[in-house]
C-alpha cells in the first residue's frame, strides 16, 4: 500500500542498471520499458527507463472514488493526457523556434474523450477512445490562420501521434503462477519474457540529482454534481469519459501540467514534465514519453483489477514488463519527419488461484477494455483550435 512506503510518491531511480532495469534496444529512436505492478486496491506502481538519457522514474497511480479508489495517486488517464499535452508542447516550441516564430503566454489545452459500452460478464463490455481536441492559447504576431498551422505541424511531428494515427494492435504474452502458455484470444508476442520484476520494486533507490519537486500532486478538485460512486464496477456500461489536461510552461522551462477527471467528475492533479538537454543536463521531471508509457500501463492493470471485482475472481497479484517505441519528434529531435511507432508489447503476469484458463480470460477482457489500448488500435487524428492574442 502506497501509504506505509516510506519513500516519495514519484521520484528518479537511483542505479536502475543494477536492478535489471533498461530500456529495449531502440527501434525509431525512442524505447521505453515500463515494469508494473499491483499494490492494494486500485494501487499501482511503474519504474519507467527510457533510451533519451533520463533517469528512471518511479511513478504511481490510483483510482478515484468511481473506481473505489482514494486518489493517492494519479488515475492512468491523467497520466496519459500529461504526457500527450507535454509531447505536443515540445514539438509547438521547437518548431516556432525553428521558424522564428515568438509565443508568449502558451497555454496547451488537451481534451481526451473514451467511451465503454457492453458487459463485461457476457464478454461484451469494449473500451473505445474518440479524437482528442487541442487548443492553444497565446499571443503572438502569427495570425489565427497561422497559428493553426503551426500547431497542425506540430501535432504531426509528435512522438504520440504515431500512436494516435496508426492503427496498432498490441501483442503479448502470458505467464500465470509462474508458467507461461497460451495468451488466448489477443496477439501472441513472439520472443522470450523477460524476467518478472517482482522483487525489484522494494528495492528501487531515491537518486540524488537535481528534480523539481513535488513532482505530482493532488490539488483541490472542483465542485461536482457527477462525482463517482463506484460505478465503474458495474457489470453492464454504457458512458463517455472526459479527461482535461492544460500545459503551460514556466520561467525555468520546466512544463506545469493539470489533468482533471472531468466526466464522471473526478481528481484534478498537477504534473511536472521536462525533457533531458544533453549530458550533464537530465531532465529535471519525468519526460512526455514516461508519462505516457506509464499512462498505458497503469490503464491496463486497471481493466485486471475492474474484470476480477466484477467477475468475484481472485487476482492476488498481477505485474507487467511494457516496451514502448515511438519516434523522437520531428522538430525537438530535429528528424524533420513524423516517423512512426510500434504496436505496444507487452508480458503479463498473473497470480490467481483459478488458473491458465481465467488468466487468458482477464488478459483478453483487459485489453479490450482498456481505453488506452483502444488509442492504440484505432487511427485517431487530433482536432484544433486556436485562440490568438495581439
Amino acid at each position: 500500500m502506497l501509504g506505509n512506503d516510506a519513500r516519495p510518491r514519484f521520484f528518479p531511480v537511483a542505479d536502475p542498471g543494477d536492478l535489471g532495469l533498461t530500456p529495449p534496444p531502440d527501434r525509431h529512436g525512442t524505447a521505453v520499458r515500463v515494469w508494473a505492478r499491483s499494490l492494494a486496491g486500485m494501487q499501482k506502481e511503474v519504474l519507467v527507463s527510457t533510451t533519451l538519457g533520463d533517469p528512471a522514474w518511479r511513478l504511481v497511480s490510483d483510482e478515484g472514488s468511481d473506481l473505489n479508489g482514494y486518489d493517492e495517486g494519479p488515475f492512468p488517464l491523467g497520466h496519459m493526457a500529461a504526457g500527450m499535452v507535454a509531447s505536443y508542447t515540445n514539438e509547438l516550441v521547437a518548431l516556432a523556434h525553428q521558424r522564428g516564430i515568438e509565443l508568449r503566454d502558451l497555454r496547451l489545452t488537451l481534451d481526451n474523450y473514451y467511451t465503454m459500452e457492453g458487459s463485461a460478464l457476457r464478454g461484451t463490455m469494449i473500451g473505445g477512445a474518440l479524437p482528442p481536441e487541442l487548443s492553444l492559447e497565446c499571443t503572438s504576431d502569427l495570425d489565427a490562420d497561422g497559428l493553426r498551422g503551426l500547431v497542425s505541424d506540430a501535432v504531426h511531428a509528435s512522438p504520440v501521434n504515431a500512436l494516435l494515427r496508426q492503427a496498432l494492435v498490441s501483442a503479448f504474452t502470458l505467464t500465470v503462477n509462474g508458467e507461461r502458455g497460451d495468451p488466448g484470444r489477443v496477439p501472441e508476442l513472439g520472443s522470450d519474457c523477460p524476467p518478472d520484476p517482482d522483487g525489484s520494486f522494494v528495492e528501487a533507490r531515491v537518486a540524488s540529482s537535481e528534480v523539481s519537486q513535488p513532482l505530482v500532486e493532488l490539488l483541490p478538485e472542483p465542485a461536482s454534481d457527477d462525482a463517482g460512486d463506484g460505478g465503474g464496477l458495474t457489470e453492464t456500461q454504457n458512458r463517455r469519459l472526459h479527461v482535461r489536461a492544460v500545459c503551460t510552461i514556466r520561467d525555468d522551462g520546466v512544463k506545469e501540467i493539470t489533468a482533471h477527471l472531468r466526466r464522471p467528475a473526478g481528481a484534478l492533479f498537477r504534473f511536472l514534465s521536462d525533457e533531458p538537454a544533453g549530458p550533464g543536463r537530465p531532465a529535471r521531471a519525468p519526460d512526455a514519453a514516461s508519462y505516457v508509457a506509464a499512462g498505458i500501463a497503469f490503464c491496463f492493470m486497471t481493466q485486471f483489477g475492474r474484470y476480477a471485482a466484477i467477475t468475484k475472481k481472485k487476482l492476488e497479484t498481477y505485474r507487467l514488463v511494457q516496451d514502448l517505441h515511438l519516434p523522437m519528434g520531428g522538430a525537438s529531435g530535429a528528424t524533420g519527419t513524423a516517423g512512426n511507432a510500434d504496436p505496444v508489447e507487452t508480458h503479463v503476469y498473473l497470480e490467481t488461484p483459478h488458473g491458465h484458463e481465467f488468466g487468458q480470460l482477464a488478459l483478453a477482457m483487459s485489453e479490450q477494455t482498456c481505453f488506452l489500448h483502444a488509442v492504440c488500435r484505432t487511427a485517431l487524428k487530433t482536432r484544433i483550435r486556436v485562440l490568438a492574442r495581439r
